[in-house]
């Protein structure tokens, strides 16, 4: 399998992603049982062929659950909604049509049996324990969502680690070809109860150490604990009664809780509703009043409907935010937890605190996941969290109206420091310019209401939108990481400065096209199609690759385009030049190469020698059982050793072979 098409294995030829689809949809796709794990007295995990028992097993549960489902459907036991539209279709693709198909007959046979042993269980247990019975009931039919997300045909074998991978390791209902089973008659529910033991028990040892704290040597000072559900736009909670609000809220367009959600409520409604009826009043759940950017809620609009998504969640988002300052203390804080790259989910943010009457005293990036991909960076998700600590803002005494320029150098020195800093902390690539944001908005926040230096198409002042001021921080952090990089202030073209500043922010070859347009305009104004002109870049499906010297050949006829052109006279671009040099050392030698360096007298040329100390710094230097990851580094290894003794190469990293995350070795193929 490879991107919806397939090979034969009997014949070798392509078969269409379409025609796989149609199959799917018209219920032509089942599953083969190919491999079962097992573990040897010793430990160790091992696999074998299946053997007619275990086909036996997979009849009978067949037959089995071909007997109790349509009872099941009937009393609620089982889910019988249909899966709904949004913005992932894949499961309708592959003929997922109702929440039931996500599962094998066996799988939805396991998952029932709990729905019907448990509606058994209430009445024993209210019969047991009378007042705390709800409490006990209410943990067990937590095990369901766990059991649910490790037993489906969208869960997985992580073949790196050797293990069970979830339905939702990403975000997302991507179809799963060749997906694994966890047994579910013994295994899959004990190992849910032990998980829930273990968190439970970590819960109430947290509450026990910091819920009693000691007031003198007599007195204990007990904290109650309220859970509540509902609206964050509309609390019951008295005017400035909360001392600390922490919100981690939904990242923008990053992920659609709700229609992931349903997932687990289409089978939690006949559990946990069983306790809590009022929590699971809605069919599904509702995506129409959820603070996330749905484009999908707006899908009649046609082009409107991203900026719709976009206005929708400003509006909830201050609306959240209003509610918070309404409920906070004078003396109160408001602690916010955001990750996402695009610099438009920080303008939508941050114009919500704005307008909501807070100041962002401070902010902290707290490293929270590591890149696992050398040619890819993570598509929206940063590796760090940004921790925005925020206040009420006292209204302004006086009338004067302040706008961009008043403040610019005020943004410009913020970020610098901050970038300084948290450089230093450890805080690197696409995080290291996320962690000049906060205190672009704190700049912001405490001068509120700033205008732009822009007026509207009137005439008229219009209130500053942050990503105007992100702007500004993001050109500072291209100086800094420009002289970082290459050891000394310098300057060079746009085009050498972004690949430059694109390997050492990303350190990948392909990264997300939104914030690609974002380093473009910080370099120098550039935009994505231009780079795509000058053969720096290729761009699809959201995402932009940096091309590789070979990539960049250009044709005599093509002369006084950017590119790689052996046998130019001149370059405008240092970037073009470099690349030259490194194509030509591939391609026809490193003597060859020398020649060409010393025909242009690149050997004694600053802007050069500048590029190549920027590049080796930048371009990860990794190798795979001696094989570089990206061969550019490889090239100018060699290039600098040979004719640049004032080039200082890194040390190069060895590692073992990179495992490929989205296989999926194990069990069942669809």
């Amino acid at each position: 399998m490879a991107r919806g098409k397939a090979v034969s294995p009997y014949d070798n030829l392509v078969i269409e992603g379409d025609y796989i689809k149609e199959a799917a949809q018209s219920g032509d796709m089942s599953q083969l049982l190919y491999a079962v794990a097992i573990r040897k007295p010793s430990g160790e995990r091992t696999f074998r062929a299946p053997n007619e028992r275990d086909h036996e097993a997979l009849r009978s549960a067949g037959l089995y659950f071909d007997e109790v489902k349509d009872s099941w459907f009937a009393s609620g036991v089982l889910p019988t909604e249909e899966f709904p539209d949004g913005n992932d279709l894949r499961p309708k693709n592959y003929g997922l049509e109702r929440w039931i198909d996500f599962y094998t007959p066996r799988q939805a046979l396991v998952h029932g049996t709990f729905g019907e042993e448990f509606a058994k269980l209430i009445p024993e247990v209210r019969g047991e324990l009378g007042a705390g019975a709800e409490d006990v009931l209410f943990e067990l039919a937590l095990m369901q969502g766990k059991a649910l997300n490790w037993n489906s045909r969208l869960s997985s074998w992580d073949v790196s680690r050797q293990k069970m991978r979830s339905v939702f390791d990403r975000h997302d209902f991507a179809f799963k070809w060749t997906f694994a089973e966890f047994e579910g008659a013994t295994a899959l529910y004990a190992w849910c109860l032990d998980q829930l033991e273990d968190a439970y028990g970590g819960i109430a040892r947290l509450l026990d150490e910091t819920g009693a704290a000691e007031l003198g040597n007599t007195e204990r000072l007990e904290r109650k604990v309220t859970v509540t559900q509902g609206s964050a736009a509309s609390l019951t909670l008295d005017d400035s009664s909360v001392t600390h609000i922490c919100m981690d809220p939904p990242y923008y367009d990053n992920v659609m809780y709700a229609e992931l959600a349903d997932y687990f409520y289409v089978w939690e409604k006949r559990t946990l509703g069983r306790l809590v009826p009022d929590y699971f009043h809605d069919n599904l759940t509702d995506k129409d009043n959820e603070a996330v950017a749905n484009p999908a809620r707006f899908a009649m609009m046609g082009k409107r409907k991203k900026a719709l998504a976009d206005l929708d969640y400003e509006t909830k988002m201050t609306s959240i935010f209003s509610e918070s300052r309404r409920i906070l203390a004078d003396d109160g804080v408001l602690s916010v937890m955001f990750t996402h790259k695009r610099a438009e989910a920080w303008d939508t943010l941050g114009m919500g605190l704005l307008q909501a009457g807070f100041t962002i005293e401070t902010s902290w990036p707290v490293n929270t996941e590591a890149e696992v991909s050398l040619h890819q960076a993570n598509m929206n998700s940063a590796a760090s969290t940004i921790m925005l600590v925020c206040r009420k803002r006292a209204d302004r005494d006086d009338d004067h109206k302040v706008y961009l320029d008043d403040i610019e150098h005020d943004i410009r020195q913020a970020a610098r420091q901050a970038a300084t800093r948290f450089q230093h902390d450890g805080i690197d690539g696409v995080d290291l310019l996320l962690s000049t944001y906060g205190p672009t908005l704190s700049v912001i926040s405490q001068n509120w209401p700033v205008y732009s230096s822009t007026p509207d198409t009137d005439g008229r002042d219009q209130l500053l939108r942050p990503e105007d001021a992100l702007a500004l921080a993001r050109e500072e952090i291209v100086d800094l990481r420009r002289s970082r990089l290459v050891g000394q202030a310098a300057k060079v073209d746009g085009l050498t400065d972004f690949v430059l500043l694109a390997w050492d922010t990303f350190g990948a070859r392909e990264f997300p096209f939104d914030t690609a347009r974002l380093l473009a305009l910080a370099v120098g104004g550039l935009d994505i199609d231009e780079l795509e002109r000058a053969k720096i870049v290729s761009k699809a499906s959201g995402k932009v690759k940096l091309l590789t010297p070979k990539e960049r050949l250009r044709r005599a006829t093509d002369s006084e385009l950017p590119g790689v052109k052996p046998e130019a006279s001149s370059f405008e671009y240092v970037i073009d030049a470099v690349d030259t040099a490194l194509y030509i050392a591939e391609v026809d030698g490193q003597q060859a190469a020398k020649r060409f360096l010393d025909r242009h007298g690149y050997t004694s040329d600053a802007g050069f020698i500048s590029t190549l100390q920027g590049l080796a710094n930048a371009i990860p230097r990794t190798k795979v059982k001696g094989a570089w990851v990206v061969p550019e580094a490889g090239l100018i290894d060699t290039l600098c050793t040979l004719y640049f003794d004032d080039v200082v190469l890194p040390e190069a990293e060895e590692m073992a072979a990179l495992a490929d995350p989205n296989e999926n070795t194990l069990f069942d193929v669809e």
